[in-house]
C-alpha cells in the first residue's frame, strides 16, 4: 500500500513547492502550523465536528426513523427486512470500490454532501412502497452509504490530528481522535430519540383513533399468548390476524412521516454544505493512494489492509457491531416491541434505546482517559452478555414497557460504547491509512448487518440472540488478541530503551576506571 507516513502533509508542499520541501522535519512543520492558526482554532475545528454531528443527527433522525419501521410496517412478502438487506449488502460493494475513489475526487465535506443526497429516494419509496421501488432506491442507499461513512471517519481522524498539531502536544492525539468520535457519537445517537419521537407522535395518533377497535379485537385469550408468540420465542409468520399488535398503521400516517423525514435530508444537506470547512484549510488533504492510479489499484488500497494482522482480529468485533445493530432494528422492534406492546409503540422504546445511545457515547472517551479503553471493552462485554442472557429467559408480558424499555436502553449503552471505542481504536491502530482502515470497518460491520437481515425471516428470535452471543465472544477475544499484542510490543521497546541507557552508563563506568 502506498501511504505517506509523514504525519501532517502539507497541501502546498506536494502541488506547489519544491519536492524537496518534503523532507522538512516533524517539528518544523508542527510550528508552521502553530504559528498559522492561533488557539481560537481550536474552536473552529470543535465547530466542524459539531456540524457535522448535527447534520448527521438530523439526516438519520429521517433514516433511523423509516428503518426502524420497516419490519413491521412492510412485512408483506418481507418487503421491509428484504430492502434493509439490499441496502447492506450494496453497502458492502460501496465499501469495495467506491470509498477511495470518491474522496479523492471530491474531499471529505463534498462526499457527505453527495452521500446525503444519495439517501433520499430512500425515504420518497415510502409513498409507493414496492419491491420496484424500494430496492432501486435501497442501493442508492447502499452505493452511498459506503463514501459517507468512510469520509465521516477519516474527516474526524484528521481533524484530530490537526487540534494535536495546533496545540503543539503530540501525546493527546489518541485522546482528540477518542473524544472527537465521542462527540460526533453524542449527535449522532441522539438522531434514535428524535426519529422515533416523530414517528410515535404520527403513527400513536392514528393508534388512539383505532384504539377500541384493537381493544375489542384482543381478547382474553390472545392476550394470553403474547408470552407464547413474543419475545424470545417470537418466529417469523406471525401476523395481525394472530396478534392484533401487529396491525399496520394507515398509509397517510406514513407519507406523512415521510414528508416530514424527507425535508429533514435537505436540511442535513445544507448544513454540510454551508457549515463545514474543507480539510485544505488544515493542508491535510492526504492521498492515500497517490495520484494517477487505476481503478484497480484504487481498490487494492483497501482490500491490501485485510493482510494485516490486526485488521483480521478486528473483523469480528465489527461484524458483531453490525449484527447486533440489525438486530435492534428488526428483531427487537419486531419481536419484543412491536409484538408484546404494539407497532405504534415501537418508537417509544427506541427513544430510550436512543437517549441511553448518545450518553453512553458521550462519556466513552471520558472513561477510557479514566480507566482505560480494555477495562471499559470487558465491562460493557458483561454487560451485553448479561442483557442477552435476560432476554433469552424472559417472558413476554402484554404492555410491559418498563421492561421494554429497559432493554432498549441497557443495549444503547452497550452499542455507544462499542462503537466509539471500536472506531477510535481503528484509527489509532492505522494512522495515515484511515481511509482503507475505516472502509474495511464499515465493509465487515455491513455484512453482519446482511447476515443479520437476510437471517431475520429464517430464525426464530431464540436462535439470534445465541448467535450474537457466539460472535460477541469471539469478537471479544480478538481485540483482546490486539491489546495483549499492543501491550508486548511497547514493553519490548521499553526494555530496549532501558537496555540502552544500562549500555550507556556501563561504558560510562568504564571509560571513568
Amino acid at each position: 500500500m502506498t501511504t505517506t507516513n509523514t504525519s501532517v502533509e502539507l497541501e502546498s508542499a506536494s502541488s506547489n513547492h519544491n519536492p524537496n520541501d518534503l523532507n522538512t522535519s516533524s517539528s518544523t512543520q508542527k510550528a508552521a502550523i502553530a504559528e498559522r492558526y492561533d488557539k481560537s482554532e481550536n474552536f473552529r475545528i470543535t465547530k466542524n465536528v459539531v456540524i457535522i454531528g448535527l447534520a448527521f443527527m438530523v439526516h438519520f433522525t429521517a433514516f433511523h426513523g423509516t428503518s426502524n419501521l420497516q419490519s413491521s410496517v412492510n412485512s408483506d412478502a418481507a418487503l421491509g427486512t428484504t430492502t434493509l438487506a439490499v441496502i447492506y449488502g450494496s453497502l458492502i460493494l460501496s465499501n469495495i470500490f467506491l470509498p477511495v475513489t470518491v474522496i479523492r475526487w471530491f474531499g471529505c465535506k463534498w462526499t457527505i454532501a453527495l452521500s446525503f443526497i444519495a439517501y433520499m429516494p430512500y425515504i420518497a419509496a415510502q409513498f409507493y412502497p414496492r419491491f420496484y421501488t424500494f430496492i432501486p432506491a435501497a442501493l442508492g442507499v447502499g452505493f452511498g452509504g459506503g463514501p459517507l461513512w468512510c469520509a465521516k471517519c477519516t474527516y474526524l481522524s484528521i481533524v484530530a490530528e490537526a487540534m494535536t498539531r495546533v496545540v503543539g502536544n503530540d501525546s493527546v492525539q489518541d485522546v482528540n481522535v477518542v473524544r472527537f468520535f465521542g462527540l460526533f457519537f453524542v449527535f449522532y445517537q441522539m438522531a434514535q430519540v428524535w426519529g422515533n419521537l416523530i414517528s410515535s407522535s404520527v403513527l400513536s395518533f392514528t393508534a388512539a383513533g383505532e384504539s377500541n377497535n384493537i381493544v375489542s379485537n384482543f381478547t382474553a385469550a390472545s392476550k394470553s399468548r403474547v408470552a407464547e408468540l413474543c419475545g424470545a420465542n417470537f418466529c417469523p409468520g406471525v401476523d395481525a390476524n394472530i396478534n392484533p399488535n401487529l396491525i399496520p398503521p394507515e398509509s397517510e400516517k406514513i407519507q406523512m412521516l415521510s414528508a416530514i423525514f424527507l425535508c429533514c435530508m435537505v436540511i442535513a444537506c445544507l448544513l454540510i454544505i454551508f457549515g463545514v470547512d474543507s480539510l485544505k484549510r488544515y493542508g491535510m488533504d492526504r492521498q492515500e493512494a497517490g495520484k494517477g492510479l487505476s481503478g484497480c489499484k484504487l481498490l487494492s488500497v483497501t482490500i491490501k489492509l485485510l493482510s494485516e494482522h490486526y485488521q483480521i482480529l478486528l473483523l469480528p468485533i465489527t461484524m458483531f457491531i453490525g449484527l447486533e445493530e440489525a438486530f435492534v432494528a428488526v428483531d427487537f422492534t419486531a419481536s419484543f416491541v412491536a409484538c408484546g406492546w404494539g407497532i405504534s409503540r415501537i418508537g417509544f422504546a427506541m427513544i430510550c434505546f436512543g437517549i441511553a445511545n448518545a450518553i453512553a457515547a458521550g462519556v466513552a472517551g471520558a472513561l477510557a482517559k479514566l480507566v482505560g479503553r480494555l477495562s471499559i471493552m470487558l465491562t460493557v462485554f458483561t454487560i451485553h452478555v448479561c442483557l442477552l442472557i435476560w432476554m433469552l429467559q424472559w417472558q413476554a408480558v402484554e404492555g410491559d414497557y418498563v421492561t421494554y424499555c429497559a432493554m432498549a436502553a441497557i443495549w444503547g449503552i452497550c452499542d455507544g460504547i462499542w462503537l466509539v471505542n471500536v472506531n477510535a481504536f481503528t484509527g489509532i491502530l492505522f494512522p495515515g491509512k484511515e481511509i482503507a482502515a475505516y472502509s474495511n470497518f464499515r465493509l465487515w460491520e455491513s455484512t453482519g448487518s446482511v447476515i443479520g437481515y437476510i437471517i431475520s425471516p429464517l430464525l426464530c428470535t431464540s436462535m439470534k440472540l445465541k448467535l450474537l452471543l457466539l460472535v460477541m465472544i469471539v469478537g471479544l477475544l480478538g481485540y483482546g488478541t490486539i491489546e495483549y499484542m499492543e501491550r508486548q510490543e511497547k514493553g519490548l521497546v521499553d526494555r530496549r530503551n532501558v537496555e540502552l541507557v544500562e549500555q550507556r552508563e556501563e561504558r560510562k563506568n568504564t571509560t571513568y576506571m
